[in-house]
């Protein structure tokens, strides 16, 4: 009974001096942290931006069915000959109308032309909404992979936060350490002034105390690097990251809960991601079928000409063709369909369902790996959990082991060498508790994480 309650004692200090530690800084939690990092991580701040972008784009569609309507207006001046005989222009041939004479005639003639043409693609069988569905699945595959890429840096920053706690543990376990060194060495030279203690011991008390110094340092260290990578994506001062260490000491009491947490695999962000993506690339089946179909055009134009030519064939002053003489319109509806647009649809439908099908086998396998994870997660708990259980008596033993030898070397029935390694015992003992701390609550977030749980998992640590 007496040994239980020194090692409640111990577990007590320990506990004690975890908490001292962290309080140093006003701890922030877990909950505090990811809503830092949801509106200051950069990477959250990029893909937020590629939304903006795909929303823009699907204005843009959207405005696809909008009419051409051109202005055109020359004036120029020239020759005007002409003979009879049909050409393809080329499009660089320029239109010289009128002008058939026996001979040709080098008087400069002047003339303009002003024109007011609609072309305007008024039906198109369908084309114009598989275009806008397509644009908004793009929006939703945005969307989902900026709720999976925050999902994600989620599980990073709780991975981080949980390993800054286990350093934060590590550190107060090592400060303990060093004060028991510390201990031992006042007591060697208080036994060799007397003479009961050879002077080497004193030097191996002091190796030991300096290598518990280092091993600070370096713990020190990894927790201050620790620090700055959470800060570059919280925003928030390095120094002020501490983890709250009470708030996972109540997760050793969230044993029995855990198993409550159903699986919410059918909204998971990583799902949904592969879900909007499968579905983008059926829309994109749907705009090929539709995209290849008969467009049903609206054709107008008006337009008004001059000459310095009459109607008599006689060459004015080539000013008078600058002003409009003649003026027409005309207004017709045309329909337009490439017969090899049939072979053309064929390949790109065939292709895209090649698209489609591949998109559907990876949302298959990201179910498997997730359900794979799940399972991993549930044995990892369960390993966890039989390890909490089992560290009590890892660090009964070893503190008993401890103060035994203390009292043994204080009274010469020991030597420094097996003292040392009793405390060497029972550090790693209270380093195992700790490790053994982190890997549960690494574990609770795995499988909270992997079944879409985290909301409910933060919940209890109110």
């Amino acid at each position: 009974m007496s040994d239980f309650k020194k090692v409640a004692g111990a577990i007590v200090c320990l506990l004690l001096n975890l908490h001292a530690f962290a309080q140093q800084t006003t701890p922030i939690s877990l909950r505090q942290l990811l809503n830092h990092v949801d509106q200051k991580a950069p990477s959250l701040l990029t893909d937020s931006a590629a939304i903006s972008i795909r929303q823009a784009e699907a204005v843009e569609t959207r405005n696809n069915w909008l009419p051409n309507l051109k202005l055109n207006y020359q004036a120029d001046i020239g020759t005007n000959n002409n003979v009879a005989g049909p050409y393809f222009g080329f499009g660089i041939i320029p239109s010289n109308s009128r002008g058939v004479r026996t001979e040709s005639n080098s008087t400069a003639t002047g003339d303009n032309l002003g024109i007011a043409a609609l072309d305007w693609e008024i039906y198109n069988f369908g084309a114009y909404g598989a275009q806008n569905r397509v644009a908004n699945s793009e929006i939703k595959v945005e969307q989902s992979q900026y709720a999976q890429s925050k999902y994600q840096l989620q599980a990073s920053v709780i991975g981080a936060y949980l390993q800054l706690a286990r350093l934060q543990n590590y550190l107060a376990i090592q400060q303990n350490n060093i004060q028991r060194n510390e201990q031992i060495k006042r007591s060697i030279l208080s036994l060799a002034k007397s003479g009961v203690r050879p002077g080497v011991d004193t030097s191996i008390a002091e190796a030991e105390l300096s290598k518990a110094r280092l091993n600070y340092i370096e713990l020190n260290n990894q927790y201050k690097q620790l620090q700055q990578q959470i800060s570059a994506i919280s925003g928030l001062p390095a120094p002020s990251i501490v983890a709250d260490t009470v708030a996972q000491n109540q997760l050793l009491s969230t044993a029995v809960d855990a198993q409550a947490l159903m699986p919410d695999t059918t909204s998971h962000p990583l799902i949904k991601y592969y879900k909007s993506v499968y579905q983008n690339s059926l829309q994109r089946e749907d705009l090929v079928k539709k995209q290849y179909n008969p467009k049903i055009l609206l054709e107008a134009a008006a337009w008004g000409r001059g000459s310095s030519v009459d109607a008599n064939d006689r060459f004015g002053p080539v000013s008078s063709g600058y002003n409009f003489d003649r003026g027409n319109y005309l207004v017709g509806l045309s329909v337009s369909y490439n017969l090899f647009d049939l072979r053309r649809k064929q390949l790109k439908l065939r292709t895209q369902k090649a698209v489609s099908d591949y998109a559907h086998k990876k949302l298959d396998e990201q179910k498997i790996l997730l359900a794979a994870d799940a399972a991993q997660a549930q044995t990892e708990m369960q390993t966890a959990q039989q390890r909490l259980k089992e560290i009590p008596n890892q660090l009964r033993a070893a503190n008993a082991g401890y103060r035994q030898k203390l009292s043994l070397y204080r009274n010469g029935l020991t030597d420094i060498i097996e003292l040392n390694a009793a405390l060497n015992i029972l550090y790693r003992a209270e380093t195992d508790y700790a490790q053994a701390k982190y890997a549960y609550a690494s574990a609770l977030f795995r499988q909270a994480i992997t079944d879409n749980q985290v909301s409910t998992l933060l919940n209890t640590l109110k």
